[in-house]
């Protein structure tokens, strides 16, 4: 079956059969996706995370899909249902929904309607009837009539069969699955308020009437309406038109224009609307919570992307500050590493208003820690300290930083937070967390649930399971995509290091804390746990700044090493001389050094590195600053042009930061003159842009704005 499911996925990729297999195979022996795209591009014919990802979403579905396939063919088994036409119709059955319309005749039920009146003996009535020969359906029915089974007159019969009717129409997988095909074209999603509900639901006005077709509903509407359903403020449906629905089923089942095609045609609206409708109302609703919530889980992960993926100021000494009114400013000073100096208190802000003193006090802590940049939350009072902090004369050059403080206090009250600085409280962590995030986003950011960031869509009524797996691809390919300097890693950064367990991630840690720094990728192998499997998986993600070998700080994998080596040798140089010398490796003939298992890809990846070793693929630092005067909402005037910073992204638009507490909305009709299908192709989490105000509701704290 995984032959099978290899071609199929190959077709439905337009990939080669052998590039798929080769994926899946990797897989199945342990290897990571990070690893499979960076250093098996030969095996997999060049396939990068994306396409590696699906491949394997796709066949953990297909294996799904199998799954429940063998459990219903051991049931018709059990139930001595199992023919040769029932498996082959099963094993053709290529969605689950197809399987389980074929399974539904002979699923284990509890007394249905129809199971009740084939106990009062009323089937043989009712295959009469359905047959629609030139019979009389009342007459026929007087024959059934049997006080002690309930059947008290000619109606109490017909009703009967009827209803067992009813269920042949609902098991029909031919005719449930025309009408699947009609839900999904033609169903509307339709929802109203409930009666009495519309002041508690007022932030779903816009969805106490409303209808549009499900097909063209986008993800966020579909989450909102379910959200306002789960509230209990709403009601909605998704159904199609009944005359349409009605007319397949007719054609279906009506043979004939006899007397017994009224009772049959009864039977169908019957149920259509008491079995058939429901169910497919379910499927579809539970289909169209699956798609949105892949929607909005696509969204945040490409949020979640940018935001990893920031700039990153550097290793510099910097003086952190989370801006706080009633309790003062906590204030703390990092090294170039991250590691704790001096936490202090200062009290520059009303009410207290004691800025000389502040003042003084920072002049002070930026002398004794040689600081080069002030990091500020943009919390509450984050623009008043960082106006502040830049009339204060330092008598030398320090940059003062506002930084996204969403998810610091979350990582403060974390059990990483504690373990960290155990003798310190919330406060002081939050303060290092707003520090080391300027310094490094990644390093930090690693340490937070991602939900807590700040960047999804309805992230808390997603599928958690999908979410989580999704959220953890894109941290795991970020923190391999930079790579990690192993001799100052947290364990919660090296525990996303290709083929790192949280466990062994820590061993690293616990390693480096006994027997002090890694001189060489080799010394990895002292680790307790680290074995040469678990080595090939991580240790090109793993660097060793400072090491002997030069090729130690790079990407080039320790099985490449030989053949760099064999490079130098031929360029009558050594290592360092090549990674040096551009001239040198430009005079490499690439040919040369294919192998079976090293092709053009590998030695091109090679060469890359060498011109720039242990390169970080992040944009360089952009130091930003906002529109000055801007501290409120009753600071802006429509029709203002404003600096500001993206700091989500959605389905319908781009949040941004304009500097003043409560972030303005770019509708997606908004962000660009042409036509924009998907905000990511305008804008991104982190980027800088020009807006202008279109829009101010006070009351509401709503701010309208365009980049138009």
């Amino acid at each position: 079956m995984k032959n099978n499911h290899t071609a199929r996925i190959a077709e439905e990729l337009k990939l080669r059969t052998q590039q798929v297999h080769q994926t899946l195979q990797l897989l199945a022996d342990g290897a990571t996706v990070p690893f499979i795209a960076r250093y098996r591009k030969e095996a997999t014919g060049g396939l990068d995370e994306v396409e590696a990802i699906t491949i394997r979403d796709r066949f953990d579905q297909l294996q799904e899909l199998q799954k429940r396939r063998e459990s219903i063919l051991t049931s018709l088994t059990e139930g001595h249902h199992l023919t040769e036409e029932l498996k082959a119709k099963v094993l053709a059955a290529e969605t689950v929904a197809a399987l389980l319309d074929i399974y539904l005749p002979y699923r284990p039920k509890r007394r249905t309607r129809a199971l009740i009146a084939k106990e009062k003996g009323l089937e043989p009535l009712a295959k009469v009837i359905f047959g629609q020969r030139n019979v009389e359906p009342f007459m026929e029915a007087e024959k059934f009539i049997n006080p002690d089974k309930g059947i008290e007159q000619v109606d109490d019969a017909l009703a009967g069969a009827r209803d067992i009717i009813a269920e042949w129409v609902n098991e029909d997988a031919v005719a449930r699955g025309k009408l699947r095909k009609l839900f999904v074209r033609k169903a509307m999603l339709t929802s109203k308020v409930i009666k009495g509900k519309e002041i508690e639901g007022i932030k779903y006005k816009d969805y106490y009437d409303w209808e549009e077709p499900l097909a063209k509903a986008p993800s966020h509407r579909i989450l909102a309406i379910l959200r306002g359903a789960n509230e209990g403020i709403l009601n909605f449906h998704i159904l199609p038109a009944d005359q349409e629905a009605l007319a397949i089923l007719d054609r279906q089942f009506i043979k004939a224009d006899s007397s017994a095609t009224q009772q049959v045609r009864l039977a169908i609206q019957d149920g259509y609307k008491r079995l058939i409708a429901p169910s497919l109302e379910t499927e579809m609703r539970q289909d169209a919570k699956k798609r949105a919530d892949e929607a909005a889980i696509q969204v945040f992960a490409e949020n979640l992307r940018n935001l990893l993926l920031a700039p990153p100021f550097g290793q510099k000494f910097v003086l952190a500050i989370d801006p706080g009114l009633r309790t003062g400013c906590k204030v703390v000073c990092l090294d170039a590493s991250g590691q704790l100096l001096h936490t202090d208190t200062i009290y520059p802000l009303a009410p207290h208003n004691r800025t000389e003193e502040s003042a003084l006090k920072l002049k002070t802590l930026i002398d004794q820690h040689n600081v080069e940049v002030v990091a500020i939350g943009n919390g509450t009072g984050g623009r008043e300290a960082q106006a502040f902090c830049k009339g204060i004369d330092f008598g030398r050059k320090v940059s003062v930083v506002l930084v996204n403080e969403s998810g610091a206090s979350v990582y403060s009250a974390s059990e990483a937070g504690r373990e960290e600085f155990p003798d310190y409280d919330i406060t002081v962590r939050g303060t290092v967390s707003i520090g080391r995030r300027l310094m490094d986003p990644l390093s930090e950011l690693v340490k937070i649930d991602p939900k807590s960031i700040g960047v999804g869509q309805y992230q808390h009524d997603v599928d958690q399971k999908a979410l989580k797996k999704s959220l953890d691809d894109v941290v795991a390919s970020c923190v391999n995509a930079v790579g990690v300097a192993v001799n100052t890693a947290s364990k919660q950064l090296l525990s996303y290091i290709s083929g790192l367990s949280p466990r062994l991630a820590a061993n690293f840690v616990a390693h480096r804390n006994a027997h002090g720094k890694f001189n060489s990728r080799q010394d990895l192998m002292k680790v307790a746990g680290m074995g040469p499997k678990t080595f090939e998986q991580a240790a090109g993600f793993l660097r060793i700044d400072g090491a002997a070998n030069p090729l130690d700080a790079s990407a080039v994998h320790p099985e490449s090493y030989p053949v760099v080596e064999r490079m130098a040798r031929d360029m009558n140089c050594s290592v360092s001389d090549l990674i040096q010398d551009a001239k040198r490796r430009g005079k490499i003939n690439l040919e040369q050094y294919v192998t079976e298992t090293v092709g053009i890809p590998t030695l091109t990846d090679i060469i890359d590195e060498l011109a720039k070793p242990g390169r970080d693929p992040r944009e360089p630092f952009d130091l930003f600053t906002f529109t000055e005067g801007i501290n409120a909402i009753t600071d802006l005037r429509v029709g203002m042009k404003l600096a500001g910073v993206v700091t989500n992204v959605t389905a319908f638009g781009a949040f941004v930061d304009i500097g003043i507490h409560r972030d303005g909305l770019v509708h997606i009709s908004e962000l660009s003159d042409r036509y924009v299908r998907d905000p990511h192709e305008v804008v991104n989490v982190h980027q800088q842009v020009t807006v202008t105000v279109i829009g101010i509701e006070i009351e509401r704290e709503r701010i309208s704005l365009s980049m138009r």
